[in-house]
């Protein structure tokens, strides 16, 4: 429904992976829902998952076994409850995802009885990984798209840039407004559009884009992370950066990701001289928790002086990788290696985030009728490092908890009230694009030199100290372009960048993902054998997009705020 250019809906949805599709399919029965996807909705981080879905379908296997898994993974800073709450639903939630029409592959032996092929990942103790093949996100995300679009209640709007939430002004007495939706850039036509619902879900996956070197495609920049923070909710754990530790290198694919279920296969990690390195590291050697060997492969490489170490999986028969890994396998043989028969070039790689947007077990925010669901968000899951095949899980969990939560509370929320004062706004052209990508390279190398996997005192502060440069620099462009999609990405990397530097610096300790040179041990918390989140809450963020009050001059549109 348009009402002086601006649309309403029920639900609004930011993001169309795993987890804003799975929202939306649970809510399209009951209500209207309106998706915005920053590129084309394939694009979500979900389609380039390889390895697949954990949850106890094996009769050996039991959910007290996927929880401790997942706890001994997160070294200490999961939220038992979060993690019992996820892997009791597990079951439940990838059995409507197979309801779906996604076919998960099975025992040919045993087709008839359905059977799941069932394969294992570092850090779990049973074999609990679903996947299709070696392309389950590309399954899951495809599967949920053809759904979505099938769905007369959904509307999907691509190419649209989520900019900032619209709150009301607050009432007095208040600190924070009423949300009303969030404003959008529209890619297509270069307008700022009003986006108007009686809930928000932010489910834009992570920030891993802001390194040097990843594993994510271009959307996963944070900024609903950003969304959040400028709107007033606070963020936990951001310092828990995944890094993947096999992705290729190689200059022609430099993104491309070589899913950990090789190793479960029984791929092993080697030197240049075909030695290998990680049973001298870790008892589990290749199967150890993927922060333990992201380090060990950036500690050989440093001490090597070398550029990569390999995955060799060619002792397997060639039969076996093909029927594994058939899109690994063609990806390799058009850049020319070989998968059955040599071993491949990898280095580490941003990856996951694990830290977010603080939430309940619905996904609820801070903020009322906000909710953050999917890798955007901090639900306590994935602690200090996050166990493989974990993250598409937890999207099925939430998006259908927070769909569920919704719909108990939407019938009684007032109608969406529209001021007539928010027209849609004309964005600029990105005639400063140069000057923008050179701050946007230059925000991604720091963040990969200095907080990357292995950290200092000294590193973090320099990489504050250049960021807080960044973002004056941010606010002279915003004085002086019209606000374009690169400004608006540059002011939400540096966003989080600073977040995750904050994050990194609260804690004084060496955990999980997060490796600090000046303090190598852990932490020891004498209440609890768990460790404490790192949290941020905002204080001077609070309502501070002037878009919600609809006073903005065209050209302030991409004020920093933090």
């Amino acid at each position: 429904m348009n009402v002086n250019n601006n649309l309403i809906c029920d639900v609004l949805i930011i993001g169309s992976g795993a987890a804003g599709l799975t929202a939306a399919l649970h809510l399209a029965p009951h209500c209207r829902v309106l998706v915005l996807s920053k590129g084309q909705i394939k694009e979500a981080a979900t389609f380039y998952a390889q390895g697949g879905i954990a949850a106890v379908f094996d009769e050996t296997d039991t959910i007290e076994s996927h929880i401790q898994d997942t706890l001994v993974a997160g070294a200490g800073l999961c939220d038992p409850h979060a993690v019992s709450f996820v892997a009791t639903h597990a079951r439940m939630c990838v059995e409507w995802l197979i309801a779906q029409g996604v076919k998960f592959d099975t025992h040919p032996e045993d087709e008839a009885k359905k059977s799941y092929h069932l394969t294992r990942e570092g850090g779990h103790s049973h074999r609990r990984i679903l996947h299709v093949a070696d392309a389950t996100g590309k399954t899951v995300q495809t599967t949920l798209t053809d759904q979505a679009l099938a769905h007369p209640n959904i509307t999907i709007l691509e190419y649209h840039q989520a900019t900032d939430l619209i709150l009301s002004p607050p009432l007095p007495g208040a600190t924070q407004g009423q949300l009303q939706g969030a404003q959008a850039l529209n890619h297509k036509t270069g307008h700022i559009e009003n986006y108007y619902a009686k809930s928000v879900i932010l489910a834009t996956g992570g920030a891993s884009r802001i390194y040097q070197y990843t594993t994510t495609p271009d959307i996963a920049a944070g900024e609903g992370i950003a969304l959040a923070w400028r709107a007033g909710c606070r963020m936990a754990n951001l310092e828990f950066n995944q890094f993947h530790p096999t992705a290729l290198y190689h200059p022609l694919a430099r993104n491309f990701l070589l899913t950990e279920a090789l190793r479960g296969e029984g791929a092993l990690l080697k030197r240049p001289d075909g030695s290998r390195f990680m049973p001298e590291i870790d008892e589990r050697a290749e199967l150890a928790p993927r922060d333990i060997v992201a380090r060990a492969i950036d500690n050989e490489m440093k001490r090597l002086n070398a550029e990569c170490m390999y995955l060799d999986i060619s002792h397997k028969p060639p039969a076996f990788v093909l029927e594994h890994f058939p899109n690994i396998y063609q990806r390799l043989l058009e850049l020319g290696i070989d998968l059955t028969k040599e071993a491949v070039p990898i280095v580490p790689a941003a990856h996951y985030t694990c830290g977010g947007v603080v939430v309940d077990d619905h996904g609820r925010t801070d903020i009322e009728r906000l909710y953050a669901i999917g890798e955007v968000s901090y639900t306590g899951l994935h602690g200090a490092n996050r166990l493989a095949s974990n993250s598409l899980l937890e999207c099925l969990v939430y998006g259908w908890s927070a769909a569920t939560d919704i719909l108990k509370h939407l019938p009684i929320i007032s109608p969406v009230n529209v001021p007539a004062c928010l027209p849609a706004q004309q964005a600029g052209t990105d005639d400063n694009q140069v000057l923008l990508q050179h701050s946007i390279d230059e925000l991604r190398t720091l963040m990969w030199n200095y907080v990357g996997i292995i950290r200092s005192d000294l590193g973090l502060e320099s990489a504050l100290r250049r960021i807080q440069l960044l973002q004056q620099e941010i606010a002279l462009h915003c004085q002086t372009f019209p606000p374009t999609a690169q400004l608006f990405g540059l002011r939400d990397q540096t966003q989080v960048a600073e977040l995750i530097v904050r994050c990194a610096i609260l804690r004084k300790e060496s955990r999980g993902l997060h490796y600090s040179l000046d303090y190598p041990p852990l932490l020891t918390n004498g209440a609890s054998h768990h460790g404490s989140p790192s949290i941020l809450t905002p204080i001077t963020s609070i309502n501070k997009n002037p878009l919600s009050a609809g006073k903005m001059p065209l050209n302030s549109a991409c004020q920093a705020h933090g």
